[in-house]
């Protein structure tokens, strides 16, 4: 019986026949930790009784989510994360480096990795053919320890993907149909695994930010197969050398098939206050926005930040719209400058946030009013999710997001890309 991408990564990294149903105990190729769970893990390493990181495992540490510092307690925490990595040879990644997910698709992750974060996002990985998954501090720390851990071995749901996303239509369009067709909980400790015929046509960036919110289903980890696609953008980083071809068995066994024709699919918005509740942008118009956030881990890629500028070159923002733009990492703001986006986002009225989760998760950079609604290229939408739980957060892609900015209320992309 052939294996799924779940159980061939696994059975790799664990030296085992690893099924579905099985526990595991697997080596870990990158851990990684962020700035708001660093901390407590790093606690929780030395409550362990550890006094170093294991010399088999990578550890990676990153200064994104409060970036720059709000208050000093979070300075403290920085300085106390940086003292560490610096101390124990770790890779460190400090404020204005971009968010972590991100620099780990275009420097660290490999095809077949196992890779672990304290952050349920780590997930992002799985773009790029790796077996990513989030875990709490406590386990964490013992993976940062040990260069191990254990796992279930989850079942796998297949999404067979056929045709290509029209246009106007994004992978954020797709990944919210989806969402909304399975529900919140629809794969809860599963592997999300994509395929079909349509793949070619879906890049590495538009595979990340599918495999971003997989999570948004519950499911443990979203993986695509290590591709063409994959080769080239490893070559195009750089790192042509750690491309390896990983593709699912032909007769591998999956709990479930969803079938999606991209041809088919339209502009999506998820609605307050979850990511399944969602509905054609179209069928919202009319809805005031206040705010416009464009990029975060999600959606804060370089081609993201291209769509977004295309609809908004030459023109400006409605007066009663923010608009705030947040690249995914340095290396992409240097690009967008380079590409003439920056410019363009600032002569449409935008602010620029430095690279990292800006707004997300609602501790600095964009908190909302009460009552106000935004629109967010974002990942969740929770209620209090960006720092006011008398707010309501939607989310789109980021041509959804531009043109909602230009014209004050939720708007059909196509209605705008149609006419440049």
């Amino acid at each position: 019986m052939g294996k799924t991408l779940a159980e061939k990564i696994l059975s790799m990294r664990s030296g085992s026949d690893a099924r579905s149903g099985e526990i595991v105990v697997t080596d870990v190729s990158l851990v990684f930790f962020q700035d708001t769970t660093g901390p407590l893990t790093l606690r929780q390493f030395r409550e362990a009784g550890f006094d170093k990181p294991a010399a088999s495992v990578r550890a990676a540490f990153f200064l994104d989510h409060a970036a720059p510092c709000p208050n000093r307690e979070l300075a403290d925490d920085h300085t106390f994360i940086r003292n560490f990595a610096f101390n124990n040879g770790c890779d460190f990644y400090d404020v204005g480096e971009g968010v972590c997910h991100q620099i780990v698709a275009e420097l660290l992750a490999r095809p077949g990795d196992v890779i672990l974060g304290t952050d349920s996002h780590t997930v992002t990985a799985g773009g790029m053919g790796a077996f990513a998954c989030g875990m709490g501090s406590t386990d964490g720390a013992i993976a940062l320890g040990l260069g191990k851990t254990w796992l279930r071995v989850p079942e796998s749901i297949r999404v067979l993907v056929s045709g290509s996303l029209p246009r106007g239509v994004y992978a954020k369009d797709l990944i919210l149909y989806l969402i909304g067709l399975i529900s919140a909980d629809g794969a809860t400790y599963k592997a999300l695994e994509f395929s079909g015929r349509g793949l070619p046509t879906i890049s590495i960036p538009e595979r990340l930010t599918i495999a971003n919110m997989s999570v948004e289903a519950g499911a443990k980890a979203g993986i695509f197969p290590s591709d063409e696609v994959t080769r080239v953008y490893l070559e195009t980083q750089g790192r042509g050398d750690d491309f390896m071809a990983l593709t699912p068995d032909p007769d591998a066994v999956y709990e479930d098939t969803i079938e999606i024709d991209m041809a088919s699919t339209v502009p999506m918005v998820a609605k307050p206050h979850s990511v399944d509740n969602t509905a054609p942008a179209a069928e919202l118009k009319g809805t005031a926005i206040e705010q416009v956030v464009i990029g975060t881990c999600t959606n804060g890629r370089l081609e993201d930040l291209a769509v977004a500028a295309h609809i908004l070159k030459g023109k400006r923002r409605n007066p009663g719209t923010r608009l705030l733009v947040v690249p995914a990492s340095r290396l992409i703001l240097q690009k967008a400058i380079d590409a003439g986006y920056v410019r363009t986002f600032i002569e449409a009225g935008g602010i620029i946030l430095p690279p990292g989760c800006g707004p997300c998760l609602g501790l600095h950079q964009g908190v909302l009013a009460s009552g106000e609604r935004c629109l967010s290229t974002a990942n969740r939408n929770f209620k209090g999710r960006m720092g006011n739980p008398e707010s309501y957060i939607y989310l789109g892609s980021p041509a959804t997001a531009a043109a909602t900015a230009l014209r004050g209320e939720i708007t059909d992309p196509r209605e705008l890309i149609d006419i440049t």
